[in-house]
């Protein structure tokens, strides 16, 4: 199989790299040309354009930030799908609105192109360390397809059912992570108020049963949330924004989840 990848960032560029490492003929395409370099070394190909890309690839995964940059990469003007052959396949690493994933697959089904819907979770470490989750919703034969290629970088590689799938997955879980920041936050807050220094007890919290990754992340970035909202504070509002919108059309209720996780979007100064 011959592999596409756009998305060179701090996540991107280790999965591709590892896609390389395994033996793949790889095509990588970016916006800017010194997210190159890391790979001058490789067997990989840069690619002109995401069309020339497409041309190139069975596989194209695409690890890029927004809903609208997936959009561009894949349906705009010289975009993957103007190259793409039938019986492609298009993965969605990023984390986007399922809305996203329906209509561009609308698209690419006129070229007999498929879409799967992959984000992943873990970060830049885990994807060096081929230990990245990856949520993958479509065809169970599209994913049969992709599966030895995302297990380079993953493991799990799970299907989750059809298109659309592994996106409301990934966004549920950043859901319950960014309620498990304010609960976390609230019980150093609380153990403050009754004279327990909070960087003790999160070092303890982090060894007992109510330990959880929200809590190791405040504890590691001195026992407050203004590191982790610097870094992730528009991307969490994003998705807990894009759950609610989901849950709303739906009409189904929240739950204390959302109450929680807009509770750490206040504390975070990102109100959703």
């Amino acid at each position: 199989m011959r592999v596409g990848f756009i998305g060179l960032g701090s996540q991107g560029a280790p999965m591709a790299r590892r896609i390389i490492h395994a033996g793949y003929d790889v095509t990588l395409w970016a916006r800017r040309p010194d997210a190159f370099v890391p790979f001058a070394d490789t067997a990989a190909t840069f690619a002109d354009s995401p069309a020339d890309l497409g041309a190139a690839s069975d596989l194209v995964c695409i690890c890029v930030v927004s809903d609208d940059d997936v959009q561009e990469v894949v349906a705009g003007e010289d975009g993957v799908l103007e190259g793409m052959k039938d019986g492609g396949v298009i993965a969605i690493h990023s984390t986007v609105h399922p809305d996203t994933c329906h209509d561009l697959a609308a698209k690419a089904r006129e070229r007999g192109v498929s879409v799967v819907d992959a984000p992943v979770s873990g970060g830049g470490s885990a994807a060096t360390e081929g230990r990245l989750l990856v949520m993958v919703g479509g065809a169970v034969d599209d994913y049969d397809r992709c599966r030895p290629v995302f297990s380079m970088y993953a493991n799990p590689v799970v299907h989750l059912g059809p298109l659309g799938a592994g996106q409301v997955t990934k966004l549920l879980n950043n859901l319950l992570f960014t309620a498990n920041l304010a609960t976390a936050a609230s019980t150093l807050s609380l153990g403050q108020s009754l004279g327990v220094d909070p960087a003790r007890l999160g070092e303890v919290i982090t060894h007992g049963t109510a330990d959880s990754f929200a809590l190791s992340r405040i504890v590691s970035a001195g026992g407050t949330l203004d590191r982790i909202a610097a870094h992730a504070g528009e991307l969490l509002q994003k998705d807990v924004g894009l759950v609610a919108g989901l849950a709303a059309a739906a009409e189904v209720p929240t739950g204390i989840a959302m109450a929680a996780a807009d509770t750490t979007l206040t504390l975070m100064d990102h109100l959703r």
